[in-house]
């Protein structure tokens, strides 16, 4: 069994929205502050209301988060698990099949 990606703690963004501070997050996205969200531990957390567009989620975990209305359209989530997470609402990148989603969603599955 493989183990969830390791914390960022010295990633901004990614404390964050660890510690569900997420107008903040996307006050400084707006202002064009970037950081690499990529293979990180997003077990459990609520990111309603979460601005993704274009951001890499590659290799994360998002096992039971609440991804409830978030638009990844635009993401990178390729590697990323959502083994049940909420994710009533939520788009996905076109490239994602149906199948591939549940697959993730029921067994924990990487996204490819």
């Amino acid at each position: 069994m493989t183990q969830p990606p390791a914390m960022k703690n010295d990633e901004p963004l990614y404390r964050l929205l660890r510690e569900g501070q997420i107008d903040e997050f996307n006050r400084q996205r707006e202002a064009g502050i970037d950081g690499d969200l990529t293979h990180c531990d997003f077990r459990g957390i609520d990111l309603r209301g979460i601005n993704a567009d274009k951001i890499d989620f590659s290799g994360s975990y998002f096992r039971q988060a609440d991804l409830r209305g978030v638009d990844f359209t635009h993401s990178n989530l390729e590697g990323a698990s959502i083994h049940a997470a909420k994710i009533s609402g939520v788009y996905f990148p076109s490239m994602l099949s149906a199948d591939e989603i549940t697959m993730s969603l029921l067994y924990g599955t990487r996204m490819r």
